[in-house]
C-alpha cells in the first residue's frame, strides 16, 4: 500500500475517527473533512472537492466492507496540506475499483493525489490534498 504525507512534524495534529461502515454515518466524515480543510483556510471550492473525494472513497469502501464492520478515518493535518486515510475490514475476494473506473477518476480529479491498497484483509485509500490558495 502506498502512504501519502504532507510531511508531518511533532506540532502537526492527527485525527482519527471511527464510526460504523454504513452510509448514515458519512456525514460525519465529511463534516470533519470540511472543518480541517477550513482550519487550513483551503477555498469553499476546495473544501467541497475534499468532501466529494472523501465521501466518494467511503463510498468505495462500504461496497467491499465486512458486514457489522467500522470504517476508521485518520486525518493528518500539515501546515499546507490535509491527509485523508480511509480503511474498512473487506469480505474475502473483494476488491477495489481499477483505476481507471469513474470512481478513481473523480478521486484524482478532486484531490493532489490519491492511493489505494489492501493487506490482511483491509482495504484502505489515502486521499491528500495540497491548499491551492495562499494565507
Amino acid at each position: 500500500m502506498t502512504q501519502l504525507t504532507g510531511q508531518l512534524t511533532n506540532d502537526d495534529d492527527v485525527v482519527h475517527l471511527t464510526v460504523p461502515a454504513e452510509g448514515g454515518y458519512l456525514s460525519v466524515l465529511r463534516t470533519a473533512t470540511a472543518g480541517l480543510a477550513a482550519r487550513l483556510q483551503f477555498a469553499l471550492d476546495e473544501i467541497e472537492d475534499l468532501r466529494i473525494a472523501v465521501d466518494e472513497a467511503c463510498a468505495m469502501l462500504l461496497a467491499i466492507a465486512t458486514p457489522g464492520a467500522d470504517l476508521d478515518c485518520r486525518f493528518s493535518v500539515t501546515e499546507d496540506a490535509l491527509t485523508v486515510e480511509v480503511t474498512v475490514p473487506t469480505v474475502p475476494g473483494a476488491g477495489l475499483p481499477a483505476e481507471s473506473s469513474f470512481a478513481w477518476k473523480v478521486l484524482t480529479a478532486l484531490t493532489t493525489s490519491a492511493a489505494a491498497g489492501a493487506a490482511d484483509g483491509r482495504a484502505t485509500i489515502s486521499l491528500l490534498t495540497r491548499r491551492a490558495s495562499g494565507w
